[in-house]
């Protein structure tokens, strides 16, 4: 099994979710920022040139997502997804509230604060982002009040999947209104086999 990746992006979900599994795999890290991710070698294993891709023998997996889903599937006897159908959908449910109301203003204040072409960005849109990203995570704040994981009584891929990006939150100053989650967040990072936080990544492949 290998894992395309570059330490400070969503590949962190894949790789925790390999390391609390215990899958042993290959890692190839893809530079890109020396735009490694753009080159035919790579677009021809994963079009979008984006992180994580992977590889399992002759099948090939791309999204974050779908790649934690599909580890904690090929393994179920390490319990990773809940087997009751109605706690399975609440976990289906938060992973999609946190990538696409949590994540998806932090793309927008990244990509307007130093990943676009300086004349192609936004910076009206970072304050809206911010106020949305804000009031999503109040959201969690309240669900996650008297819980220690994100669904059931065990910890699953979906916890993974919310630590990471709360922790990118956090790096975005954004959390600060939300003592719950960050005690949360401390305790996945927390555990013996978790990824490396963000600011670490960063310090990792020198951009911090």
């Amino acid at each position: 099994m290998k894992l395309y990746e570059f330490a400070p992006t969503r590949s962190i979900r894949a790789r925790w979710t390999l390391q609390e599994l215990d899958i042993p795999f290959e890692s190839v890290s893809i530079k890109l920022l020396e735009g490694a991710g753009q080159t035919p070698e790579y677009l021809a294993i994963n079009p979008t040139g984006k992180l994580p891709t992977l590889v399992d023998g002759d099948f090939v997996l791309t999204e974050s997502i779908a790649i934690v889903v599909y580890l904690a599937e090929k393994n179920p006897h390490k319990g990773m997804l809940p087997t009751d159908l109605k706690q399975r959908s609440q976990l289906n449910r938060w992973m999609m509230f946190v990538v696409t109301e949590l994540e998806q203003p932090l793309w927008r204040i990244a990509r307007n604060s130093f990943l676009y072409p300086e004349e192609q960005r936004q910076p009206a849109d970072i304050e809206i982002a911010q106020g949305e990203f804000r009031k999503m995570a109040a959201v969690l704040e309240k669900h996650m009040q008297g819980r220690e994981y994100l669904v059931g009584d065990r910890v699953s891929v979906g916890d993974f999947v919310t630590a990471y990006t709360l922790d990118w939150g956090n790096e975005a100053g954004l959390l600060d209104e939300c003592p719950t989650l960050l005690a949360y967040m401390k305790r996945m990072y927390d555990r013996p086999k978790a990824a490396m936080r963000i600011k670490d990544a960063m310090v990792s492949v020198g951009l911090a």
